[in-house]
Protein backbone atom coordinates (compact mmCIF):
# COMPACT_ATOMS: atom_id res chain seq x y z
CA UNK A 1 0.00 0.00 0.00
CA UNK A 2 1.27 3.58 -0.88
CA UNK A 3 0.70 6.69 0.22
CA UNK A 4 0.48 9.91 -1.69
CA UNK A 5 2.00 12.53 0.07
CA UNK A 6 -0.14 15.16 -2.00
CA UNK A 7 -3.04 14.47 -0.30
CA UNK A 8 -1.72 15.85 2.67
CA UNK A 9 -0.41 18.98 1.09
CA UNK A 10 -2.38 22.16 0.79
CA UNK A 11 -2.38 23.38 -2.65
CA UNK A 12 -1.66 26.88 -3.22
CA UNK A 13 -4.01 29.38 -2.53
CA UNK A 14 -6.80 26.80 -1.83
CA UNK A 15 -9.15 28.12 1.11
CA UNK A 16 -8.92 24.78 3.90
CA UNK A 17 -11.46 23.97 6.47
CA UNK A 18 -10.04 22.45 8.98
CA UNK A 19 -12.90 21.05 10.53
CA UNK A 20 -13.67 18.66 7.65
CA UNK A 21 -10.45 17.12 7.34
CA UNK A 22 -9.70 13.72 9.95
CA UNK A 23 -7.17 13.90 13.00
CA UNK A 24 -7.09 10.40 13.44
CA UNK A 25 -6.48 7.99 10.07
CA UNK A 26 -4.29 5.54 8.75
CA UNK A 27 -4.03 5.62 4.88
CA UNK A 28 -5.83 2.47 4.95
CA UNK A 29 -3.15 0.41 6.52
CA UNK A 30 -2.81 -2.05 9.27
CA UNK A 31 -0.13 -0.51 11.84
CA UNK A 32 2.30 -3.49 11.74
CA UNK A 33 2.73 -2.47 8.32
CA UNK A 34 3.05 1.18 8.58
CA UNK A 35 5.91 0.74 11.35
CA UNK A 36 7.54 -1.76 8.76
CA UNK A 37 7.25 1.06 6.03
CA UNK A 38 8.67 3.42 8.64
CA UNK A 39 11.44 1.37 9.32
CA UNK A 40 12.46 1.37 5.86
CA UNK A 41 11.81 4.95 5.38
CA UNK A 42 14.34 5.61 8.12
CA UNK A 43 17.37 3.78 6.53
CA UNK A 44 16.39 5.97 3.61
CA UNK A 45 16.00 9.10 5.31
CA UNK A 46 19.56 8.27 7.36
CA UNK A 47 21.45 8.11 4.13
CA UNK A 48 20.01 10.76 2.32
CA UNK A 49 21.06 12.83 5.21
CA UNK A 50 24.68 11.68 4.57
CA UNK A 51 24.03 12.16 0.59
CA UNK A 52 23.14 15.72 1.43
CA UNK A 53 25.54 16.34 4.13
CA UNK A 54 28.04 15.42 1.46
CA UNK A 55 26.88 17.45 -1.30
CA UNK A 56 26.99 20.43 1.09
CA UNK A 57 25.18 22.44 -1.56
CA UNK A 58 21.92 22.60 -0.33
CA UNK A 59 20.09 22.45 3.03
CA UNK A 60 16.74 20.75 4.23
CA UNK A 61 13.78 23.09 6.73
CA UNK A 62 11.03 21.55 8.40
CA UNK A 63 8.53 23.47 9.85
CA UNK A 64 6.27 21.96 12.93
CA UNK A 65 3.42 23.67 14.02
CA UNK A 66 0.52 22.37 16.38
CA UNK A 67 -2.13 22.98 18.81
CA UNK A 68 -0.66 22.09 22.21
CA UNK A 69 -0.16 18.66 22.97
CA UNK A 70 -0.42 16.96 19.27
CA UNK A 71 2.78 15.57 19.70
CA UNK A 72 5.46 17.72 18.20
CA UNK A 73 8.44 16.81 20.72
CA UNK A 74 7.35 12.80 19.89
CA UNK A 75 7.90 13.78 16.17
CA UNK A 76 11.00 14.90 16.51
CA UNK A 77 11.96 11.72 18.70
CA UNK A 78 10.88 9.06 16.50
CA UNK A 79 11.47 10.82 13.32
CA UNK A 80 14.95 13.07 13.92
CA UNK A 81 16.03 10.86 16.29
CA UNK A 82 17.68 8.37 14.41
CA UNK A 83 19.67 11.21 12.26
CA UNK A 84 23.18 11.61 12.92
CA UNK A 85 22.99 14.90 15.46
CA UNK A 86 26.37 16.33 13.35
CA UNK A 87 24.18 16.98 10.36
CA UNK A 88 20.95 18.18 12.00
CA UNK A 89 19.78 20.96 14.24
CA UNK A 90 16.61 21.09 16.77
CA UNK A 91 15.51 24.79 17.57
CA UNK A 92 12.41 25.51 19.56
CA UNK A 93 11.00 29.07 19.37
CA UNK A 94 9.58 30.33 22.81
CA UNK A 95 7.98 33.63 23.20
CA UNK A 96 10.60 36.56 22.00
CA UNK A 97 12.73 38.30 24.56
CA UNK A 98 13.44 41.41 24.50
CA UNK A 99 16.71 41.40 22.13
CA UNK A 100 14.56 39.61 19.52
CA UNK A 101 11.62 42.12 20.07
CA UNK A 102 13.94 44.97 19.30
CA UNK A 103 14.17 43.24 15.50
CA UNK A 104 12.01 42.57 12.88
CA UNK A 105 10.09 38.99 13.23
CA UNK A 106 12.04 37.12 11.46
CA UNK A 107 15.57 38.14 12.78
CA UNK A 108 15.80 35.39 15.28
CA UNK A 109 14.59 33.04 12.66
CA UNK A 110 16.76 33.50 10.13
CA UNK A 111 19.91 32.96 12.14
CA UNK A 112 18.91 29.73 12.75
CA UNK A 113 18.39 28.30 9.26
CA UNK A 114 19.94 25.17 8.22
CA UNK A 115 23.55 25.92 6.82
CA UNK A 116 24.04 23.66 3.38
CA UNK A 117 24.72 20.11 4.00
CA UNK A 118 22.35 20.26 7.36
CA UNK A 119 19.00 19.84 8.47
CA UNK A 120 17.01 22.05 10.31
CA UNK A 121 13.79 21.43 12.61
CA UNK A 122 11.58 24.36 13.87
CA UNK A 123 9.58 23.51 16.78
CA UNK A 124 6.98 26.43 16.54
CA UNK A 125 8.42 28.98 14.27
CA UNK A 126 7.77 32.49 12.28
CA UNK A 127 4.05 31.31 12.10
CA UNK A 128 3.64 32.31 15.80
CA UNK A 129 3.69 35.80 14.32
CA UNK A 130 1.28 35.20 12.50
CA UNK A 131 -1.10 32.80 14.89
CA UNK A 132 -0.59 33.64 18.78
CA UNK A 133 0.18 37.24 17.79
CA UNK A 134 -2.98 37.26 15.69
CA UNK A 135 -5.26 35.72 18.34
CA UNK A 136 -4.20 37.81 20.62
CA UNK A 137 -4.42 40.73 18.76
CA UNK A 138 -0.69 41.94 19.79
CA UNK A 139 0.12 43.31 16.83
CA UNK A 140 -2.43 45.39 14.26
CA UNK A 141 -4.61 43.27 11.61
CA UNK A 142 -2.54 45.54 8.46
CA UNK A 143 0.89 43.52 10.30
CA UNK A 144 -0.10 40.88 10.19
CA UNK A 145 -1.31 41.05 6.23
CA UNK A 146 1.88 42.15 5.58
CA UNK A 147 3.48 39.17 7.72
CA UNK A 148 1.89 36.99 5.06
CA UNK A 149 3.61 38.30 2.38
CA UNK A 150 7.28 39.00 4.59
CA UNK A 151 6.97 35.05 4.95
CA UNK A 152 6.37 34.41 1.50
CA UNK A 153 8.95 36.46 0.24
CA UNK A 154 11.55 35.30 3.23
CA UNK A 155 10.29 31.50 2.10
CA UNK A 156 11.23 31.84 -1.27
CA UNK A 157 14.42 33.51 -0.98
CA UNK A 158 15.57 30.73 1.24
CA UNK A 159 13.98 28.26 -1.35
CA UNK A 160 16.30 30.05 -4.46
CA UNK A 161 19.26 29.67 -2.52
CA UNK A 162 18.72 26.34 -1.51
CA UNK A 163 17.00 25.83 1.10
CA UNK A 164 14.08 23.19 0.92
CA UNK A 165 11.32 24.04 3.27
CA UNK A 166 8.53 21.36 4.14
CA UNK A 167 6.07 22.77 6.94
CA UNK A 168 3.59 20.29 8.95
CA UNK A 169 0.35 20.53 10.77
CA UNK A 170 -0.04 18.19 13.48
CA UNK A 171 -3.52 18.22 13.26
CA UNK A 172 -5.90 17.10 16.93
CA UNK A 173 -9.08 17.45 17.54
CA UNK A 174 -10.27 19.76 20.63
CA UNK A 175 -11.14 16.54 22.11
CA UNK A 176 -7.38 14.53 21.47
CA UNK A 177 -6.34 17.75 23.37
CA UNK A 178 -8.50 17.68 26.27
CA UNK A 179 -7.32 13.55 26.89
CA UNK A 180 -3.39 14.66 26.50
CA UNK A 181 -3.59 18.00 28.64
CA UNK A 182 -5.44 15.45 31.50
CA UNK A 183 -2.73 12.94 31.29
CA UNK A 184 -0.01 15.77 32.02
CA UNK A 185 -1.64 16.68 34.55
CA UNK A 186 -2.08 13.56 36.38
CA UNK A 187 1.16 11.88 35.65
CA UNK A 188 4.14 13.70 38.55
CA UNK A 189 6.63 12.39 35.84
CA UNK A 190 4.82 14.71 32.69
CA UNK A 191 4.06 17.37 34.91
CA UNK A 192 6.59 19.73 34.03
CA UNK A 193 5.39 19.23 30.06
CA UNK A 194 1.74 21.19 31.55
CA UNK A 195 1.53 25.10 31.64
CA UNK A 196 -1.65 26.60 33.49
CA UNK A 197 -1.96 28.72 30.16
CA UNK A 198 -2.85 26.29 27.84
CA UNK A 199 -6.15 26.12 29.46
CA UNK A 200 -6.43 29.73 28.21
CA UNK A 201 -5.78 28.89 25.08
CA UNK A 202 -7.83 26.05 24.64
CA UNK A 203 -10.59 28.65 24.94
CA UNK A 204 -9.34 30.14 21.98
CA UNK A 205 -9.74 26.98 19.98
CA UNK A 206 -11.81 28.04 17.18
CA UNK A 207 -9.46 31.58 16.57
CA UNK A 208 -6.51 29.56 16.29
CA UNK A 209 -8.31 27.23 13.71
CA UNK A 210 -8.75 30.25 11.95
CA UNK A 211 -5.52 31.69 11.98
CA UNK A 212 -4.20 28.67 10.57
CA UNK A 213 -6.30 28.13 7.92
CA UNK A 214 -5.55 31.72 6.88
CA UNK A 215 -1.61 30.42 7.02
CA UNK A 216 -2.41 27.57 4.91
CA UNK A 217 -4.26 29.85 1.90
CA UNK A 218 -1.61 32.61 2.12
CA UNK A 219 2.01 30.74 2.60
CA UNK A 220 1.32 27.51 1.11
CA UNK A 221 3.15 27.12 -2.40
CA UNK A 222 4.26 24.41 -4.69
CA UNK A 223 7.56 25.61 -3.60
CA UNK A 224 7.31 25.90 0.12
CA UNK A 225 3.97 23.45 0.75
CA UNK A 226 2.27 23.00 4.10
CA UNK A 227 1.12 19.09 4.79
CA UNK A 228 -1.83 19.02 7.53
CA UNK A 229 -0.75 15.63 8.98
CA UNK A 230 -3.45 13.90 11.09
CA UNK A 231 -1.58 12.96 14.39
CA UNK A 232 -4.00 11.09 16.44
CA UNK A 233 -2.81 7.57 14.92
CA UNK A 234 1.36 8.21 16.27
CA UNK A 235 2.77 5.52 13.97
CA UNK A 236 0.84 7.06 10.61
CA UNK A 237 1.97 10.81 11.40
CA UNK A 238 5.52 9.29 12.01
CA UNK A 239 5.35 7.45 9.05
CA UNK A 240 3.75 10.45 6.72
CA UNK A 241 6.42 13.02 7.77
CA UNK A 242 9.16 10.57 7.45
CA UNK A 243 8.10 9.88 3.62
CA UNK A 244 7.49 13.57 2.65
CA UNK A 245 11.05 13.94 4.08
CA UNK A 246 12.49 11.62 2.12
CA UNK A 247 11.12 12.19 -1.28
CA UNK A 248 12.14 15.71 -0.69
CA UNK A 249 15.57 14.58 -0.05
CA UNK A 250 15.51 12.29 -3.16
CA UNK A 251 13.58 15.45 -5.22
CA UNK A 252 17.07 17.69 -4.18
CA UNK A 253 19.21 16.30 -7.11
CA UNK A 254 21.91 15.77 -4.34
CA UNK A 255 25.53 13.79 -5.36
CA UNK A 256 28.74 12.98 -3.35
CA UNK A 257 30.84 14.93 -4.40
CA UNK A 258 33.83 13.77 -7.13
CA UNK A 259 37.26 13.12 -5.72
CA UNK A 260 40.03 15.25 -6.29
CA UNK A 261 42.47 12.75 -6.40
CA UNK A 262 42.60 8.77 -7.93
CA UNK A 263 42.51 6.72 -5.71
CA UNK A 264 44.49 4.04 -7.66
CA UNK A 265 47.01 6.22 -6.75
CA UNK A 266 46.85 6.13 -2.96
CA UNK A 267 48.98 3.58 -1.38
CA UNK A 268 48.07 3.33 2.70
CA UNK A 269 51.35 2.02 4.64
Amino acid sequence: MSINTRDYMVPEGKSIEIDSLPTKYDGNLEREEGLELFNELLLKLRDLQELLYADSSKSLLVVLQAMDAAGKDSTIRNVFGPINPQGCKVVSFKGPNSVELAHDFLWRIHQNVPRKGHIGVFNRSHYEDVLIVKVRELAPKETITQRYNHINAFESMLHDEGTRIIKFFLHISKDYQKVKLQRRLDNPDKLWKFCPSDVQERTRWEDYQKAYEAVFEKCSTEKNPWYIVPAERKWFRNLLVAKVMVETLESMDLKYPTAQFDPKTIVIP
